[in-house]
């Protein structure tokens, strides 16, 4: 698998999410950004499992995302990160990372991976990036592919 070009899909995929009237939209990076304009959605560190079957058959990738909450207050910048980390609905991440599967029998990100699922939230927590603090958390997101 490209890495690159998949984490490029996946923010691509992110960036489908509608948040509530009033809200800024959500910008998405494929990378780690020096600098963030929140609410921000990024790609960020990953593992890979080689070899799932022989002939480099098959990888497994477990990618971490982030997504970083401004501070306007921190309830309702919660409840923002919230709808975000929701399993259903317009702002959902899990349902617009995983629209991007494709069809079934298609292949996953336009043809990039086997499939993907979006395993998990973690991490619910304040962070600081570039010396600002935001809400945020992270969703682990399972990729199969093509060694």
């Amino acid at each position: 698998m490209d890495m690159s070009a998949v984490r490029e899909a996946i923010a691509t995929a992110a960036r489908a999410v509608v948040l509530p009237s009033g809200v800024a939209k959500l910008t998405c990076s494929g990378y780690v950004p020096d600098a963030v304009t929140a609410p921000h959605f990024f790609t960020a560190d990953y593992t890979v499992d080689f070899d799932k079957a022989y002939g480099r058959g098959l990888d497994e990738v477990e990618l971490t995302c982030q997504v970083l909450v401004g501070l306007a207050d921190d309830k309702s910048s919660q409840r923002i990160l919230d709808a975000l980390l929701a399993g259903s609905g317009p702002a959902s991440l899990k349902q617009a990372i995983e629209a991007a599967r494709g069809a079934p029998g298609d292949y996953a990100l336009g043809g990039l991976a086997h499939d993907l699922h979006v395993m998990r939230v973690q991490g619910y927590r304040w962070y600081e990036h570039q010396g600002t603090q935001y809400v945020g958390a992270q969703l682990a997101v399972k990729i199969i592919g093509e060694g």
